[in-house]
């Protein structure tokens, strides 16, 4: 069954919520411009986000930001929900005080998209509530939905903090801290350093020694660590000010307004103006059930 609120301005999905027997649909290449979070029941499944794999047993929830490239297959049955919502429905920067997503849940440039669930029970208990709440006609649908998903976000933030906790980030030898301290060099310098060359004479150490880390640790290449980097940024600025693209991207280091253009639409796939638009633009809800 799938339930979704339309916006009826521009006939783009607001909130959507799906459960699901098998993982056909998710089998090739998701992209969409709204945040899914995918609450999956599974021995053992394989997941792709970005430019990393994972291999995964046991349930998970797994939370993507808009535009986030992802895949999922797997050679058992699975089950579980999606639930989808446009930023414009519920924005994640605008309710950060609240729910402490930013970071954590979606745009953890350095960190797993994804938590083993310790309590099962009350997420799928949250997912039937939400249900139950979309197939009504009432009154002030669009807050009780809201209040639904905001207990969701927080109780999936504070489980996330925990499994982060156990995470391959969690280390006391030389390596994890090299790791860390470039992570707290791209959080600092990522508006002005753009190459792993800099980063590596930042923290003195051999580029190849700082790549094989990042690799080993995150799963990920040291350019794309720092990229997504920037990207998260400029998705930010794009969403929730008016700057014009040439001065978001003098901000983030790149003098040339469209050489940062096609830095962002390779990333994204997406030219700026047209990530602009299709985050923007909220307007009157429309039920749909099938």
């Amino acid at each position: 069954m799938v339930q979704t609120i339309i916006n009826k301005q521009n006939n783009e999905l607001a909130f959507r919520l799906e459960q699901f027997n098998n993982l056909d649909q998710f089998e090739h290449l998701q992209r969409k411009n709204y945040y899914s979070i995918i609450l999956l029941r599974s021995n053992s499944f394989n997941l792709k986000v970005d430019f990393s794999e994972y291999q995964l047993k046991e349930n998970h929830i797994i939370c993507l930001s808009p535009y986030q490239p992802f895949l999922l297959s797997s050679e058992e049955e699975c089950s579980g929900f999606i639930l989808n919502f446009h930023p414009d429905f519920f924005c994640t920067y605008r309710h950060q005080n609240e729910t402490e997503t930013e970071g954590v849940l979606f745009g953890n440039f350095h960190g797993l998209p994804f938590f083993r669930i310790a309590e099962e029970f009350l997420f799928f208990s949250l997912m039937g509530q939400i249900s139950r709440e979309m197939s009504k006609d009432s009154i002030a649908q669009h807050e009780v939905l809201m209040a639904f998903l905001k207990v969701f976000l927080i109780e999936a933030v504070r489980q996330k903090k925990k499994f982060d906790k156990n995470s391959v980030l969690q280390f006391t030898d030389r390596q994890p801290e090299i790791l860390q301290n470039l992570i707290d060099a791209i959080e600092s310098n990522y508006a002005r350093l753009h190459t792993p060359q800099e980063y590596a004479d930042m923290l003195c150490v051999n580029s190849r020694t700082l790549a094989g880390i990042v690799k080993k640790y995150l799963n990920q290449t040291l350019t794309s660590l720092i990229t997504h980097r920037i990207v998260v940024a400029a998705k930010r600025e794009l969403y929730l000010t008016s700057k014009p693209v040439k001065q978001i991207a003098a901000n983030l280091g790149y003098q040339d307004e469209f050489y940062f253009s096609r830095f962002f639409k390779k990333k994204v796939g997406l030219s700026p103006d047209i990530y602009r638009k299709t985050v923007g633009g909220f307007a009157k809800l429309e039920k749909k059930t099938s």
